[in-house]
């Protein structure tokens, strides 16, 4: 039997796919499930981030996820718990079809991430085909085509990050601003408070600067009309919640119509 292999990776699929433009929507995964992670992917959403910054599990889940996501054709994003060389290698070689930064403030933090990221001679991301993102030594040639594939998700939690958001949407390799909107209203001392005027503010700003450098823009919404509002507004790279929080809004949503309507 000759051709194409069936494989859990993306190939660069997710990220050329929004280096076009494309809308997608996708879901944190934090419950340190395979199996939830396997229900999100089921249910159609394009992309699943697995949650390594707050989620319940560790870089092992990524072992699991990817392949279980994979079999439906949905690609896995990680955020790393931080921006070091080692975490980011680490899950990239797991099959990751890319890598959310957290807590991005300037243009030099994210420039020197990126170095972590990209195989010498253009970074300094560690060397090895005997892992999933090369098939176990079957494609050596995935490490020719790496550096181009990795979706790039640079997070803007912070005053100082937005303040520089222009700065960094102009950095080549950065391919998504992504808000964290409770860390953000947090430092802008309007904690949850998206209404608020400077974090409304804060989002324009954002979103004007991914958009004057071509590249995309996302945040996390809690439920579906919010993606569609957020979607017409022009972000293009928005998470519904997370595998958690959906479980337990449809749960108490089922709980309350059946007390509503049960008999006195």
């Amino acid at each position: 039997m000759t051709g194409p292999r069936p494989s859990p990776l993306n190939d660069g699929a997710l990220a050329r796919a929004v280096r076009t433009g494309d809308a997608t929507l996708g879901t944190f995964l934090g419950t340190a499930s395979a199996v939830t992670a396997e229900v999100c992917a089921a249910a159609g959403f394009d992309w699943l981030l697995l949650d390594l910054e707050h989620g319940a599990g560790g870089e092992e889940q990524v072992r699991d996820v990817v392949p279980v996501a994979g079999a439906y054709g949905v690609p896995t994003v990680v955020r790393v718990e931080t921006d070091a060389r080692i975490r980011m290698g680490r899950v990239l070689d797991n099959g990751a079809a890319g890598v959310m930064l957290p807590r991005m403030e300037s243009a030099r933090q994210v420039t020197e991430a990126l170095t972590h990221l990209r195989f010498p001679p253009h970074g300094d991301r560690g060397v090895a085909t005997y892992n999933r993102a090369c098939r176990f030594g079957l494609d050596p040639g995935a490490l020719d085509r790496a550096d181009d594939e990795v979706l790039v998700i640079v997070q803007i939690e912070s005053a100082a990050a937005v303040a520089a958001a222009d700065e960094i949407a102009a950095i080549d390799g950065v391919d998504v601003l992504f808000i964290g909107p409770r860390d953000l209203s947090h430092d802008l001392g309007v904690p949850g408070d998206t209404s608020a005027p400077s974090f409304v503010a804060a989002l324009e700003t954002v979103l004007v600067a991914a958009r004057r450098h071509g590249k995309a823009c996302g945040l996390l919404v809690n439920d579906g009309a919010s993606a569609a509002e957020r979607l017409s507004q022009g972000w293009t790279f928005v998470a519904i919640g997370s595998d958690s929080t959906l479980l337990a809004a449809a749960s108490r949503s089922a709980l309350t119509a059946a007390r509503q309507h049960a008999a006195p």
